[in-house]
């Protein structure tokens, strides 16, 4: 169904992560007037601490059936890789709820049909912004090793990697050996007996994309609005059709604009509920730190028992991991890096852990089928843009194309229809 309103003109992208930067730059393509509010500054939170990495081959549903099999008591306990906090919380409780109940092998198969057509142009979409003019880079992971100190710890990986390979993703892996890993990375230690070495990913460095990213969109003519908190969201519904308003912190005129898009993240829900997204939007919140580490790597090293991530950025390496359930607002866990530092120690011989740098603390959306919401809301004006949990890095920017095709041409792309927000 096309709209029922002229081409617009203008719009509003409310958060300047990589998916709202990239949102406004593709809307300034097409020559809209477009301005971008947010609560911070740019990048200032998933997207600035994540790993950076661009991984297609293995973006898959965040609910799986591994949840089940090993067991749901692991998630209490704070030095697990998945926490989830024991205290009354009505919505974390729909949360997992609903996460659980999609934590099956069919509902991951119906999952995994929507993310291959999007995983298929990710990368597409981060070499369509390098040629618009984005000058940061993007990195060919050459390889990606995930590495393993038990000598059948790979298994595991090896099958899910089957899995995806079945639901008609490619995936190209292979088993190299200990001393392989460490002809690549000597700063292994030998405690690692093997690795999967995993081709057809890249990797950036987040702050300095997501500032390369910004420096792109003002360039192109958009204004981006720091410090400057969206606190109402109204018009664009049959009763009041004409435009969308948007009151602002700052005491300012309302703005008025023919298009909102709601890119805020974990935080979506906060706008987006009353244009008539219903689906929690529960915050992930991942942690990171960067250390130096002799010799320095130069690949991406990720250790799946112990699910740490860890990046080269310039002089130094990014340490990330966990998936902590909790209200994003809430302060960094220090038992947390403590954890993470506890999980990759023995394996990363070549890292200074106590020279720790960076320690950070970001909110990725996690909705309960692991799916986005992108899409238009109840108003055709308000259109959602977020809930890419561990993928909004990696989808980002094509995120961005797609919601500027669908402003401008006034059709959602088929690739979104499963991504309703309104369903």
């Amino acid at each position: 169904m096309r709209r029922a309103f002229p081409a617009p003109t203008s719009a509003v992208v409310v958060g300047a992560g990589i998916v709202g930067l990239a949102t406004a730059w593709h809307l300034r393509r097409a020559g809209l007037d477009v301005r971008v509010i947010e609560t911070d500054t740019v990048a200032a939170g998933s997207s600035w601490g994540n790993a950076g990495w661009l991984t297609p081959p293995i973006t898959t549903p965040l609910p799986e059936p591994a949840i089940l099999r090993t067991g749901l008591r692991a998630m209490f306990s704070v030095t697990s890789p998945l926490y989830v906090p024991l205290r009354p919380d009505l919505t974390m409780i729909r949360f997992m709820l609903g996460f659980l109940r999609h934590s099956t092998a069919s509902a991951w198969r119906r999952a995994m049909q929507t993310y291959i057509p999007l995983n298929q142009q990710a990368l597409d979409a981060f070499d369509e912004l390098a040629a618009g003019g984005v000058a940061e880079a993007t990195h060919v992971a050459d390889p990606f090793l995930a590495c393993f100190a038990g000598a059948d710890e790979h298994r595991l990986l090896m099958e899910e990697f089957e899995q995806i390979r079945a639901a008609g993703q490619p995936v190209s892996a292979e088993l190299i050996s200990g001393e392989a890993v460490r002809a690549i990375a000597p700063a292994v230690s030998d405690d690692v007996a093997n690795a999967i070495r995993l081709e057809g990913t890249r990797f950036l460095h987040p702050p300095h994309y997501l500032d390369a990213l910004a420096t792109a969109v003002r360039r192109e003519g958009a204004t981006i609005h720091e410090h400057t908190v969206a606190t109402e969201i109204s018009g664009g519904t049959p009763s009041s059709p004409a435009s969308v308003r948007i009151r602002t912190d700052q005491g300012e005129d309302v703005l008025n604009a023919d298009v909102v898009v709601l890119a805020t993240g974990a935080w979506l829900g906060r706008l987006a509920r009353s244009f008539g997204v219903r689906m929690v939007v529960q915050a992930g919140r991942g942690y990171s730190f960067t250390v130096p580490v002799d010799p320095m790597p130069r690949v991406p090293l990720y250790f799946p028992i112990q699910r740490v991530a860890c990046t080269p950025l310039g002089d130094r390496y990014r340490v990330a991991g966990m998936m902590e359930f909790r209200r994003p607002g809430e302060p960094l866990d220090p038992r947390r890096i403590d954890a993470i530092v506890r999980a990759a120690r023995p394996l990363l011989a070549g890292a200074d852990f106590d020279d720790r740098q960076d320690e950070w603390v970001g909110s990725r959306p996690c909705t309960p089928d692991g799916l986005p919401l992108i899409g238009p809301t109840r108003s055709p004006r308000v259109i959602a843009a977020g809930g890419h949990g561990m993928w909004g890095i990696t989808l980002g920017p094509l995120t961005g194309r797609l919601v500027a095709d669908l402003v401008t041409t006034g059709e959602t792309p088929e690739v979104l229809r499963p991504l309703d927000p309104l369903r």
